[in-house]
Parts: C-alpha cells; structure tokens; sequence
C-alpha cells in the first residue's frame, strides 16, 4: 500500500482501494441526526425531507455497519429517529451473521429538545441523554458532529470523534473551493456571490466566459438540496429571486459554469467519488465509485469499481492524487471517520482529460454502507447500490420472503452473487415504500442483471429513485 508522509506534520495518505481500512477499534453510540445534516438550517432540512422522502428512516442503512466501523469489541449504541424493520434485522443478523448494535429511538424533535436543553443547563431532564450516558461507551458520533452532539458528549463525559468545527467546515464547499485554488489544483470555472443580490452579474461572467447553463450552489449541502441550476443563461430571468436566502448561512455561494458534452471541448463526463477514511493519523482512500445522478444532480446510487477506470490508469491516479490532498484538508480542519471525495471528470475532444473536486461529504455517505457491505462479503467483486420505490407499500416480511424465494437474496457462504437489502423506508403505515439494494456480483454485468431480475421479481412495480 504506497503511501505519503510530511514533514509538517499532516497525516499519511495510503491507498489502500479494495481493502477496508482497519477502522476504529473504540465502541461509540452513533446518533443518527440525518436531519441534522445542515446544522441549524431547519429549512435547508425541510427541502432534503420534502426530496428524499420516508427521511426518518434512513437511518436504518446505518444498522449493519456500526459494529463494523466502531469496532471495539464491546457494544454499540444506535440511537434511530424510527425503528428498523424487523425481518431486515433479522435477516442482518441470523443470515448474514452480523452482530447487531443496541438500538434507542431518538426522533428528530427529541433530538433537538435535546439541544435545547443543553442550553438551558436542564440535560438531565432528557431522557435520551441519560440513555446515551448510562449506555458505557466512550465515544459519540453523528452525521454530523454539531453544538448539540459536542455539547451533550462533555457533559455525559465521553469524546467525539470531530470537532463540531472541524465537521461544519468538512462539508463546506466554499472553504474547500479556496482550498483547493491556493494548494494549485484545478477547479471548475467559479464566481463567488457574496449575497444574493451578485447572483445575476455572476451569471452574466459565467456566460461571457461561454457556458450555456450554470448552478448556484449553497456551501452546505447534500443530495441536490442547496443547488439551483440555471439551463439557459441567455434566458433566465431574475436567479436571485429562486435562491432562498438560507443558502448564504455558511457563508457565500458558489456559482459556477455546469460543464456538459458540446462545449469548451468536452466530449463525456462522469461522476466518480473515492472513499475515505480519517483514522487519527491516516487519510485511506479504500474504493473508487461510480456516482448515478439524475439530471438534476440528484444523488440515486452507486456502482463499483467504475468500469471506465481499467482502461484510464492516469485518470485513476489523478484522481487518487487530488483526494488525498483534499483528505488532508479535512484532517487538518479536525474532522476524523468516513467521508468520500465527489468528482467531476471530463474527456476533451483532444484526447486530453481533467478531473475536479467537486464537494467532500464529511460524514457516513450514501456510498460508506454498500462499499463497507461490499468489501466485507465479498471483497473480490463488484456492487451496484440502487434506491427503489413500491407503486404499492409492502410489508417488509413478505419483500424478504419474495427475495429468498426467487433465490435473488445474498446469502454469506452460499452465495456468489445476490442481493443484499441495506434498507427500507417505511411509511406511516409501517410498509416499505423505498429501499436500498446492494447487488453484489463477479462482473459489473452480473450486477446490473441482479437489479433488472429483482425487480421483475418484485411483488409490484418499482421505480428507480
């Protein structure tokens, strides 16, 4: 595994892609805030509620992979804003043979009474504090590690793994495009609005400089929430009237050319994405995906190893060049635990190519559970994540029995190929209107073979969301 060292003190980079990295060996209870992604910008956090959908159960992707990364050899605690499905758990632990972490329910509204009782010096009034506290690990993690997780971490005395500082700017895309501009990588055509009035002479620069479209893009954001695009610079009208003002909370927005086949020379573009993780003295990059988005930039899945790559050995080092930079920059910001680089990679119509750091996503991504999955059941294959979404909800126990009926279910030991089911969403109604399926396989092939096979085996129609 090559690796790097610094005299000046920064941390090892190793490349360790197709490996896990031996992650941490302390036990930690993980509060799984997912709304608590943007901080305390509640209504950034209604738009990621109002796109994804079931949001309060997405913690559950969560369930098979805490004793794998917190890996103490004692218990973990898994505090969910609702309770997993019961056949998924089982199907983790008795099929799949995965231990399982002690599971709480901290709703998104417990979660910040919490907060509001760490103000008020009134803590031990919360009962989801005193869970947490009498539970006996040492640490605590989240999403997102911010004032209230911090706050909550010193007065149960246990430790974060990150700084609250260190986890707000991690995800902040405006103190990483600086970042990347004075450390002379290359960086994607970019004017900065300060306020929302200097959206539309951005734009103006923007097209002058030849892009047809543009995005205005917020500093903390994920999953498409706080990116508005803008398709048609020469017909537009007023932008800044469609940028909330809650875009500016982190600081100014970045607005920028969007790059598409046709113009300045490009020819294709793809989306890869490198795995991190940041141990105390380590950035390990351990997998190289393949993003699936949707015109919208909106974030639908995964694949690995991106199939492109074999045959683009300096694309890949490129690219393993620029997120180990950037890893480093998250280091020294005091951010530590899984992340992933998110790039744009273009091919010119010379034969040359470029490749840009998009955004770091300082936290658990939609990418850590399949790669983490992947890489421990079957280290030598290839996987493909996909969110699929029921015309009609089903019970949960009637999808698990489907998928081991139709013999599309992973089964550790027995199987060489198969479905892994990370996760379902479920509704009011206590059905599963979403999930999350890892189809893991030998070839890339197989395993987008295993996707259009489950589906039809489905018991109703699916749609890829």
């Amino acid at each position: 595994m090559p690796s790097c060292y610094s005299s000046d003190g920064t941390p090892v980079v190793v490349e360790s892609i197709d490996k896990l990295p031996a992650f941490w060996d302390r036990n930690a209870v993980f509060v799984a805030n997912l709304l608590g992604l943007f901080f305390e910008n509640e209504e950034e956090t209604k738009m990621l509620a109002d796109e994804v959908g079931e949001v309060d159960s997405y913690g559950g992707r969560l369930l098979p992979i805490i004793d794998l990364i917190y890996a103490g050899g004692g218990d973990n605690l898994l505090m969910l804003e609702s309770r997993p499905d019961l056949a998924l758990t089982r199907y983790f632990r008795d099929t799949a043979g995965l231990t399982m972490p002690d599971i709480e329910i901290l709703t998104h509204k417990s979660y910040l009474e919490m907060g509001e009782c760490l103000l008020s010096g009134n803590l031990e009034s919360c009962s989801g504090f005193n869970t947490l506290r009498n539970h006996g690990a040492g640490f605590i993690d989240g999403y997102v590690t911010d004032a209230t997780i911090e706050g909550v971490s010193s007065c149960a005395g246990m430790r974060t793994f990150s700084t609250s500082q260190g986890s707000r700017n991690g995800n902040n895309k405006w103190l990483l495009h600086e970042h990347l501009e004075k450390s002379g990588l290359p960086t994607a055509k970019t004017e900065i609005a300060e306020y929302g009035k200097d959206i539309d002479d951005c734009l103006d620069c923007l097209q002058s400089a030849g892009f047809s479209a543009g995005v205005v893009k917020a500093p903390m954001g994920a999953s498409g929430i706080g990116l508005v695009k803008v398709a048609d610079l020469s017909d537009r009208g007023n932008v800044s009237e469609r940028v909330p003002d809650h875009f500016f909370t982190e600081g100014p927005c970045l607005v920028q050319g969007w790059m598409q086949p046709g113009e300045h020379g490009v020819v294709s573009m793809r989306s890869p994405s490198v795995q991190l993780f940041l141990s105390d003295n380590e950035v390990v990059m351990y997998d190289i995906t393949e993003q699936i988005l949707s015109d919208d930039s909106i974030h639908e899945g995964n694949e690995s190893p991106p199939p492109y790559l074999g045959k683009h050995p300096e694309w890949r080092a490129e690219m393993l060049h620029q997120a180990g930079v950037a890893g480093q920059w998250l280091h020294s910001q005091g951010y530590r635990g899984t992340a992933s680089a998110d790039f744009l990679l273009t091919e010119t119509d010379d034969g040359s190519f470029q490749v840009y750091v998009c955004e770091l996503n300082a936290r658990v991504t939609g990418a850590t559970y399949p790669s983490v999955l992947a890489h421990h059941f079957m280290p030598d294959g290839v996987w493909l994540l996909r969110n699929l979404r029921f015309t009609k909800p089903v019970p949960g126990e009637e999808l698990m029995r489907l998928l081991h009926s139709a013999h599309d279910l992973f089964i550790p030991g027995e199987s060489s190929y198969g479905i892994f089911p990370v996760n379902f969403n479920t509704g009011e109604d206590g059905l599963v209107h979403k999930g999350q399926f890892l189809c893991l396989a030998p070839t890339t092939g197989g395993s987008k073979m295993l996707l259009e096979l489950a589906q039809l085996d489905m018991p109703c129609e699916t749609a890829r969301d």
